[in-house]
C-alpha cells in the first residue's frame, strides 16, 4: 500500500486555499482533501486479466458569501500555481449561484475520542502473492463447488486505503483515515439448453471477515438457486426475501428518509413523522459511529460528528437523515449526515444504515412461508415511484413448498404500493449481514401480488 503522504503538507494546502479565499472576498470557506491508494486483482478463466495498483489525491475548495451563495472547485495536485486557479473559479462559481439563507459553515465542534476500527494492519500489509492466492481460491472453489459450473467468468480482490481532511474559516483541521477489502466471484453455470450467469461478493474494513471460500460457494449456490427459472401461476404469494434482496429493498427504503428528498417532495413519508407508516417487525437505524462500518467516519462532508439516528422504530417514523443546510430549514440538529465529493455542494446520504435483526432463523421462516417465493434478486427497484408509492418489480429465485426451497423461479413481476407493502412485512430473521453499507437479514412480506404464466 503506497505511503500516506505527510498530513503537514495537505494542512498547509488547505490553509493557503482558506486564507487567499478570505482575502478575495470570501464570508467563509471549507476545503476537503482526500488521498487514495488501492490494488485490484482478477482472474478470468483462471487466468490473470487485470493486475493494476494506484493512487489519487484531490483538494476541493466551497467558498460562501454573506447570502449563502456557495462556489466549489478543486484541483487533483496540491501545486499553488494550481491551487490559486482552484481559488479563482470557487469564487466565480460563487458569485453565480443562487443566494441561500440556510447556507453556513458548521461551528467547531469536538469529535467523539475512540477508535472506530477503520484501518486493519493486515489490509494495510497485503501483498501480491496474497491476493493472487485469493484470486486462486476462489476460482478453484467455484469451479469444484457444482457440476453445472461452465466457466468461473472472474474472481477477484480489491483492496484500498484513504485519509480524509476536512478544514474551515471557522478553525476545523481534523483527519480520519481507513481501508477496506473486497473479493468477488461471478459465474456461468449451464444444465441442457438452460444457462445462468451470476456471482456474488463481499467487502469489509476486516480482513479476517472476508472468506474467499464461501465467496465462491455463495455465488454458485446462488447462480444455481435460478438455473432454468420459469414463472409460475399468476396470483398473491409470501415473498421470503434473502439478506441481500433484502438489503436492496431497505436501500431504496432509505431514501425516503433523506431531508433533502423529503424538503424536494420526493418522499411520501414527508408530514409522516411520528406516525406508524410499516409493520412494527421493521426497525431501521443510520449509524456512522458503527465499528468498522464502511460507511463510518468520525465526521462528515461539512465536519460535524457522525451520530446514530433511528429512522424508524417499530413501524413509527422517528427522524430523517440531516446535513447542515436542512437542519437550519427544520431548526433541529445535524445528524452529520452531510456527503460531499471535491467537486461538488453538501447534500444528504446514509452512513450505515441498517435494519435490525429479528428472532426467527431462516428454517423457521421457511416454515412459516405458506405459498411463497424465496427471492434473491429484485430487479427495477429503483424505478419504485417514491411519492406514490407504486411499483412493479421483477423478481428471480425459487418457489417455497412445505418449507423447502424448490424449483428456479424467473420471468415473475410483482406489483403493488409501497405504503401498503410495508405494513405487510410480517416477520424478521436473525441472519443479520451488511452488503457494503446496508445491512439487512431475511424477511417474510405476505400477501403480495405476482404475475407470472
Amino acid at each position: 500500500m503506497k505511503k500516506f503522504p505527510e498530513r503537514r503538507t495537505a494542512e498547509s494546502a488547505a490553509s493557503f486555499l482558506i486564507e487567499r479565499a478570505l482575502k478575495r472576498g470570501a464570508a467563509a470557506a471549507d476545503v476537503l482533501y482526500t488521498f487514495n491508494s488501492g490494488h485490484s486483482l482478477s482472474l478470468i478463466d483462471g487466468e490473470p486479466e487485470k493486475i493494476s495498483s494506484g493512487f489519487s489525491l484531490g483538494i476541493g475548495l466551497r467558498t460562501l458569501d454573506s447570502s449563502g451563495r456557495q462556489g466549489v472547485a478543486h484541483v487533483n495536485s496540491l501545486d499553488r500555481i494550481l491551487l490559486e486557479e482552484v481559488v479563482d473559479w470557487s469564487l466565480s462559481n460563487c458569485r453565480s449561484s443562487e443566494p441561500d439563507p440556510y447556507i453556513a459553515l458548521a461551528p467547531l465542534q469536538p469529535l467523539r475520542s475512540g477508535d472506530l476500527g477503520l484501518c486493519d494492519e493486515e489490509i494495510l500489509n497485503l501483498t501480491f502473492e496474497e491476493r493472487m492466492a485469493f484470486c486462486k481460491e476462489m476460482w478453484n472453489e467455484a469451479g469444484n463447488a457444482d457440476r453445472r459450473v461452465l466457466s468461473v467468468r472472474s474472481s477477484s480482490w480489491g483492496d484500498g486505503a484513504g485519509e480524509v481532511l476536512y478544514a474551515s474559516s471557522v478553525g476545523a483541521m481534523m483527519w480520519y483515515a481507513g481501508a477496506s477489502a473486497g473479493c468477488g466471484v461471478s459465474v456461468i453455470l449451464s444444465s441442457g439448453d438452460e444457462m445462468e450467469m451470476g456471482g456474488y461478493g463481499d467487502e469489509s474494513r476486516i480482513l479476517s471477515a472476508l472468506s474467499p471460500r464461501e465467496t465462491a460457494r455463495e455465488a454458485v449456490r446462488r447462480t444455481a438457486m435460478v438455473l432454468g427459472g420459469e414463472p409460475l401461476s399468476t396470483g398473491r404469494y409470501d415473498l421470503l426475501l434473502d439478506p441481500e434482496s433484502s438489503a436492496s429493498f431497505i436501500e431504496v427504503l432509505g431514501e425516503l428518509f433523506l431531508a433533502s428528498n423529503v424538503h424536494k417532495n420526493k418522499s411520501f413519508l414527508k408530514e409522516k413523522r411520528g406516525e406508524r407508516v410499516a409493520s412494527a417487525a421493521l426497525t431501521l437505524v443510520d449509524d456512522g459511529t458503527l465499528r468498522s462500518g464502511l460507511g463510518t467516519a468520525p465526521f462528515d462532508g461539512e465536519g460535524i460528528p457522525c451520530s446514530r439516528t433511528n429512522l424508524l422504530v417499530g413501524g413509527i417514523v422517528g427522524s430523517w437523515l440531516y446535513n447542515l443546510k436542512y437542519a437550519r430549514i427544520d431548526d433541529v440538529v445535524s445528524t452529520g449526515n452531510a456527503s460531499r465529493s471535491l467537486s461538488g455542494v453538501p447534500d444528504v446520504d446514509f452512513s450505515n444504515l441498517r435494519m435490525l435483526p429479528g428472532k426467527w432463523t431462516p428454517q423457521d421462516l421457511l416454515l412459516q412461508t405458506g405459498r411463497g417465493l424465496y427471492v434473491t434478486e429484485l430487479l427495477g427497484l429503483h424505478t419504485m415511484n417514491p411519492v406514490s408509492g407504486d411499483f412493479s418489480l421483477g423478481i428471480k429465485g425459487a418457489r417455497i413448498q412445505s418449507g423447502e426451497i424448490r424449483e428456479p423461479v424467473g420471468g415473475m413481476t410483482v406489483a403493488g404500493n409501497l405504503k401498503d407493502l410495508l405494513h405487510s412485512i410480517d416477520l424478521v430473521g436473525n441472519d443479520f449481514k451488511f452488503f457494503g453499507s446496508i445491512g439487512s437479514c431475511s424477511m417474510v412480506i405476505r400477501d403480495v401480488a405476482a404475475a407470472g404464466t
